[in-house]
């Protein structure tokens, strides 16, 4: 990290406002309005770093977004479905899969978390591991007894035992089970276990030489690369900023 420049907008009160797909539909009042009518030369809008937050390295890596800025619950659950992929032997390719499939859930948006999650990653890994990663999503929703994977009793609990997946949902699944790399994505699957109450998170640093042969780190950090999803990237660096 680097701490050793002032903090952008000294002296200022700096106000956040919540992203409005993590508001709306909540009840929570807008707080928009009433931000806007205390602007003054000692209330400005957060842009740039947020001392709440760790500060990223200013050429970011996929090891630095793990430590910084994924949430705790994210990190232990993809660190640990990729070191059981890693210990039973699975292609590397499925291990790095595993260890993103669920990376838009650590900072950015939840919903379509596997959709919002490929396309992240999609310049900088193979095809088909961001392939694994988006119809991993549509995946979870249907068992597939034949390979050892049955619908998840977590999702009985999530969203209640007469939940059905909407049709984008069940049409993607479809797609997904006649494509030449439906088991690369079912695999994700079998190691997306929820609730590892029992097993800590691992270091993402043990994952470093599979990241190394198969994620393309930009040399000027994810978030500047000018890639077509760095964007992203950078919203998850400066996940207050006001515009």
């Amino acid at each position: 990290m680097c701490d050793d420049h002032i903090w952008p907008q000294a002296g200022r009160e700096r106000m956040i406002v919540p992203a409005p797909v993590g508001r709306i539909g909540t009840g929570a009042p807008d707080p928009e309005p009433e931000m806007l009518a205390r602007m003054d030369a000692d209330h400005v809008f957060m842009m740039g770093d947020n001392p709440a937050l760790p500060r990223m390295p200013e050429r970011p890596t996929l090891i630095d977004f793990f430590r910084y800025r994924f949430n705790d619950i994210a990190v232990r659950h993809l660190t640990v479905s990729a070191k059981r992929a890693l210990d039973q032997g699975m292609e590397e390719k499925v291990v790095l899969a595993c260890l993103l499939h669920d990376i838009s859930n650590g900072c950015f948006v939840r919903a379509d978390h596997g959709y919002w999650g490929a396309q992240m990653i999609a310049p900088y890994v193979s095809e088909e591991i961001a392939w694994a990663v988006q119809y991993h999503q549509p995946l979870r929703y249907f068992a597939d007894e034949a390979n050892g994977y049955a619908y998840p009793e977590a999702y009985d609990r999530f969203f209640g035992p007469d939940y059905q997946p909407p049709e984008y949902i069940r049409r993607d699944a479809e797609y997904a089970r006649n494509h030449k790399w439906y088991m690369t994505s079912r695999l994700v699957t079998l190691y997306d276990i929820y609730f590892f109450d029992d097993e800590p998170a691992f270091d993402p640093e043990i994952f470093t030489d599979i990241i190394g042969r198969h994620f393309r780190q930009p040399e000027e950090g994810l978030g500047f690369d000018a890639s077509p999803t760095a964007h992203m990237w950078r919203t998850m660096i400066w996940p207050n900023n006001f515009l």
